[in-house]
């Protein structure tokens, strides 16, 4: 198999994430660079369909793109340890929280940096009021996930779980326009200081 990768973008560093959690070593990882526009190349495309990262391609040829289904296969091929739930109610659980964490955090705080940090308006110009709406979305979420981590070590589980990832990685891509969540929200950087604690928070990060 090999992972079409840039360590540019926070969804390719999802999938790296989940890797090295399950100390996955047997997939090839293929950079890819944003800045020169190589994902948009017409060889690119036809493989993944789409001009987007991370694309997961099979052994049989078939592509996969979008990085929680990546996660999801890499799940049922590498079960351990488990990050997408043991039971039909974990399942939902971390799903649940999963697409909270998704819609509601990492999304927007991923269009904040990308419409406000000067190096990326090579894919795509700034454009501010963008960027400081959807922080304000961001942080509104911020602030519900700090109540709801009063008391737990995680987001969804009593383990870490594709939820804390998503989470992690969106907040943490902040750190290209220097954000920094409130520190009166103490639930949050305490979860915080944990996941960037995890080795595979900087195997995420570096690729």
């Amino acid at each position: 198999m090999k992972l079409y990768d840039t360590l540019l973008a926070p969804n390719p560093r999802r999938v790296r994430w989940i890797m090295a959690e399950k100390g996955i070593e047997d997939i090839e990882i293929v950079p890819v660079s944003l800045m020169t526009g190589e994902h948009k190349a017409s060889e690119y495309r036809e493989r993944a369909g789409l001009a987007h990262l991370p694309a997961l391609e099979l052994d049989d040829g078939t592509t996969i793109t979008e990085s929680l289904a990546i996660g999801r296969y890499l799940e049922s091929r590498y079960p351990d340890p488990n990050l997408f739930g043991r039971n039909p109610e974990e399942v939902a659980i971390i799903e649940m929280w999963t697409r909270r964490m998704e819609l509601y955090l990492a999304n927007p705080m991923m269009m904040h940096t990308r419409f406000s940090h000067p190096m990326l308006a090579a894919l795509e110009p700034p454009v501010p009021e963008v960027g400081a709406y959807n922080l304000k979305t961001a942080e509104k979420m911020m602030k519900a996930l700090n109540r709801h981590l009063e008391g737990r070590e995680f987001i969804a589980a009593d383990r870490i779980t594709a939820a804390d990832i998503v989470a992690y990685v969106g907040l943490d891509f902040g750190r290209l326009v220097k954000y920094r969540p409130d520190p009166a929200l103490e639930n949050l950087g305490r979860w915080r200081e944990t996941m960037k604690a995890r080795p595979a928070s900087e195997a995420g990060l570096r690729g």
